[in-house]
């Protein structure tokens, strides 16, 4: 006798409760926390001290590729906070990608505002890629000794802040590191002037403002990956103001075969192939839930534990009545269970269900047939007996209860009313049943 392998029942359950989103998380850094040093600066425009520079990163599952942000007509895409949005007038730009990596060292154009799609400069040599400074491996090009100083000539650069609440200090993790395979096919709309190419966002210096929100905006590629492939977090904004931010992002994310999966900030319309996910809206709606998987109330993706709210144990069985092995206890169904005769998964059905008879038989004559067809059982269980009869589409056209019976039972079925067609006769007794399919002239 073959058995089901328990790893597999396992593997299918965790696969079914679990919801493994090609989106896992995102995440907001505070990447640096300007002091009165930077403030000295008037070159690009002042920064004022205790500014706050965010970078926003989305985290996918290993494979997976993003290819755009956007808002469209039901989703807005959305940057916003209670101060004004800092941009450097000198050497900012839109978009990090068209950053020269060479101007990364004058004033404070580290600091500019921008979104992307991983990458954080341009060059002709080294195009750096945005990663999490405590995935920084390779040191810094940023601040310090490798900054001019702005426009009061700090000696010592601009950039220095150690703020343990901005973690490592961008003199010695810059959150940039180097990546060959550079995205291709760049479009933008949205944001800039279509006409004249003037930014007039939060992310261009034409004028200073606290809000970008737009139903018709977006920046797309040919599909990016993050640095480190295995975490595979990809940076998309870089956000400087003195208050805290808010946003809600939309992602096209695309899988090795290059179909896409869209997700939004908010179902108020949500398409077929759409999926919202509460880490696109920023600051994020904290969920807790229950923490243990042997539970029906498990809760994969949570912020925190709530133990009290693991109330139901799960009880693995088949759930299906009409099965010989049908578990009354069960509250979770594995289909792989469910044992019917000549079904029964490769199994030993006197083993699985040792109650049941396997004498249960039926004929249905004539075959094809055109006003009457004759039902013939024979069943060696004293039990309740019934027979069904189902269109090509699934909808029961005659169903009939012939009471407890066993032995031969001769059963004639008037079917002149039927249209012409293919039709199944489903015959049951007790919990057991078999199906034939036959034709109507």
């Amino acid at each position: 006798m073959k058995r089901i392998s328990i790893l597999l029942i396992f593997t299918f359950l965790f696969f079914s409760i679990a919801v493994h989103a090609q989106l896992e998380k995102v995440i907001v850094e505070k990447y640096y926390i300007s002091n009165a040093i930077d403030a000295t600066n008037s070159i690009g425009g002042k920064l004022d001290s205790g500014s706050i520079t965010y970078r926003i990163f989305v985290d996918l599952k290993p494979g997976y590729l993003l290819k755009k942000i956007y808002g469209d007509a039901n989703h807005a895409l959305k940057f916003t906070s209670d101060s004004v949005f800092f941009n450097n007038t000198d050497r900012g730009q839109t978009f990090g990608k068209d950053l020269g990596s060479n101007r990364l060292k004058e004033n404070t154009v580290a600091l500019d505002s921008w979104i992307t799609l991983g990458q954080t400069n341009k060059s002709a040599g080294s195009t750096y890629f945005g990663v999490l400074k405590t995935q920084d491996t390779n040191g810094s090009i940023v601040g310090g000794i490798n900054n001019d100083g702005g426009s009061a000539a700090i000696a010592t650069g601009l950039l220095t802040n150690t703020n343990a609440a901005a973690g490592s200090p961008l003199t010695s993790s810059d959150g940039l590191e180097p990546m060959i395979n550079v995205p291709t096919n760049w479009i933008d709309y949205g944001i800039k002037n279509g006409i004249t190419g003037v930014d007039s966002s939060i992310f261009g210096s034409v004028k200073k403002s606290n809000s970008f929100i737009s139903y018709n905006a977006g920046l797309s590629n040919n599909g990016v990956m993050g640095v480190n492939k295995d975490s595979n977090q990809i940076l998309i904004a870089q956000l400087t103001t003195k208050s805290a931010i808010k946003f809600e992002l939309n992602l096209e994310i695309a899988d090795s075969l290059g179909k896409s999966i869209f997700y939004v900030a908010n179902d108020s319309v949500l398409l077929p192939n759409e999926k919202v996910s509460r880490f696109l809206k920023y600051p994020f709606q904290l969920v807790c839930g229950c923490p243990d998987p042997n539970y029906l109330e498990y809760m994969a993706d949570r912020d925190c534990d709530i133990m009290a709210s693991c109330k139901t144990t799960i009880v693995l069985g088949c759930m299906d009545s009409l099965a010989c092995n049908y578990d009354s206890k069960a509250n979770y169904n594995i289909p792989l269970l469910c044992c019917y005769p000549g079904r029964c998964a490769n199994r030993d059905i006197s083993l699985v269900c040792p109650n049941i008879s396997n004498s249960v038989e039926f004929k249905l004559y004539p075959n094809p047939a055109q006003d009457n067809i004759n039902l013939l059982i024979t069943s060696g269980n004293n039990a309740d007996l019934s027979y069904s009869i189902f269109d090509s589409y699934g909808t029961i056209i005659i169903n009939k209860n012939l009471g407890q019976r066993s032995g031969v039972i001769s059963e004639p079925i008037n079917i002149t009313h039927l249209n012409t067609g293919l039709y199944l006769m489903r015959v049951l007794v007790g919990n057991t049943y078999e199906s034939k399919l036959f034709t109507k002239n």
